[in-house]
């Protein structure tokens, strides 16, 4: 007969992010992506769910000249400023403590948040190491 035991799930648990603790976590995201990757978004959207914190970012388009072509249902005016301002999803982390976070990759050919490992090959780590694994969307 099987025993029963416990199995560890990287991708549950954790626990609701604490009010004082919202602002110096985005602090921290934000200080590490200005040292870090400067200039490869113009801003940066960090909020919190519950045990969740969602990091999206803002760039500027690249639209080539001549686009868009005739009878486009937008100008080329709107169409940059609808970019403008539509996020690209980075990541999604799981809270359990201060510098132990789960990890979900946004994928965009799924639309959703998928369980992802750290660089490292855990499966919890920083805020700061998501950011550096999801920032591949800004190259």
């Amino acid at each position: 007969m099987a025993q029963k035991g416990w199995v560890y799930s990287p991708g549950s648990g954790g626990v609701k992010i604490p009010d004082h603790k919202k602002n110096q976590i985005k602090q921290r995201i934000e200080k590490f992506a200005a040292e870090n990757y400067a200039g490869k978004y113009t801003r940066l959207e960090i909020r919190f769910r519950g045990k969740f914190c969602y990091i999206d970012a803002y760039t500027e388009p690249f639209v080539a000249e001549g686009w868009p072509p005739d009878g486009w249902p937008e100008t080329r005016e709107e169409m940059i400023e609808r970019l403008r301002n539509t996020p690209t999803h980075l990541c999604r982390l799981l809270y359990y403590d201060d510098d132990k976070w789960g990890f979900a990759f946004y994928a965009y050919s799924s639309e959703k948040y998928e369980l992802s490992m750290f660089p490292n090959g855990s499966f919890t780590g920083t805020p700061e190491e998501a950011f550096a694994a999801s920032a591949m969307y800004l190259e």
